[in-house]
């Protein structure tokens, strides 16, 4: 095994990788993996009262095994709210796979967030985009904000039924629109109700409105649902699991846009046709 390894080693060029990615690493010959890092010591964040520091969880990393054509990345990316969205199209774009997004703190200021990412390929193309990946956590990104009151809203559901080709709820000043999924669990299937669904709530005006929602996916959906949907300036907030067990899985992305109603319903519809969801 360890003789396994020291070749696996030795086809990585990790000088190349430094290069590419931009970053300092560090060999692990007995894995033959070769892990590049990133503190994140600009983020200045505390967590209830505490300074939050590179070896509390601030450093971000990725790390390679195998080598040439036949390379493994792996990575976990620290970012700002901000930054989050920027570096997940960075990713994407570039042929990196965003497999989870979350917070790893309560009580944090500014909050911070952790992006997982993965790919498999060329190492040169792998180290490349993972470099355009960190390149963003220099830059500080946009936060939209809009002035929107469900209570005041004057949207058209009967504009967005026809845009989902579905009749949506709407209630106290917000639309809804619900599309259900099946999976199995402990025996049992479960559903819509149960929570196995992909929805999408508006407010606001026709000319500008919010949207956010959830998206219920299998696995081999989650990519091209993230595509789709950065494609369309829709912002990712969270990726991760709703259960535990079922079969086949079920990944959920929650979703945050802000935009003129039709073109935030065309972008989610774009999203939910990458899906076997039934529209």
């Amino acid at each position: 095994m360890i003789a396994i390894a020291v070749v696996l080693a030795a086809a990585l060029n990790t000088a190349n990788i430094e290069q590419l990615t931009g970053l300092k690493g560090k060999l692990d010959e007995k894995e033959g993996a070769f892990k590049v890092s990133y503190p994140r010591s600009d983020i200045g964040s505390m967590a209830a009262g505490v300074k939050l520091t590179p070896p509390l969880g601030l450093t971000a990393w990725a790390a390679f095994s195998g080598g040439g054509a036949h390379t493994m990345v792996m990575g976990d990316v620290v970012l700002t709210e901000d930054q989050v969205n920027p570096a997940m199209s960075a990713a994407l774009d570039n042929g990196l796979d965003v497999t989870a997004l979350h917070n790893h703190f309560f009580w944090d200021s500014p909050k911070v967030m952790f992006m997982h990412i993965g790919g498999m390929g060329d190492e040169s193309k792998l180290a490349e985009a993972v470099g355009k990946v960190f390149a963003t956590l220099k830059q500080k990104g946009d936060v939209p904000a809009v002035d929107i009151d469900p209570a005041k809203s004057t949207i058209d559901p009967a504009k967005l039924d026809t845009a989902f080709g579905k009749k949506g709820e709407f209630k106290d000043g917000v639309y809804k629109a619900t599309w259900g999924r099946t999976t199995k669990e402990h025996g049992m299937t479960v559903g819509n109700t149960m929570g196995v669904n992909t929805w999408a709530a508006f407010a606001g005006s026709d000319d500008k409105a919010v949207v956010d929602g959830d998206f219920a996916m299998l696995e081999s959906e989650l990519q091209n649902v993230l595509k789709a949907l950065r494609h369309a300036g829709i912002n990712i907030v969270a990726i991760h699991s709703h259960m535990s067990g079922e079969q086949p899985r079920v990944l959920f992305l929650h979703y945050w846009g802000i935009g003129p109603a039709d073109q935030l319903a065309k972008a989610v519809m774009a999203a939910l046709k990458q899906t076997k969801t039934r529209v």
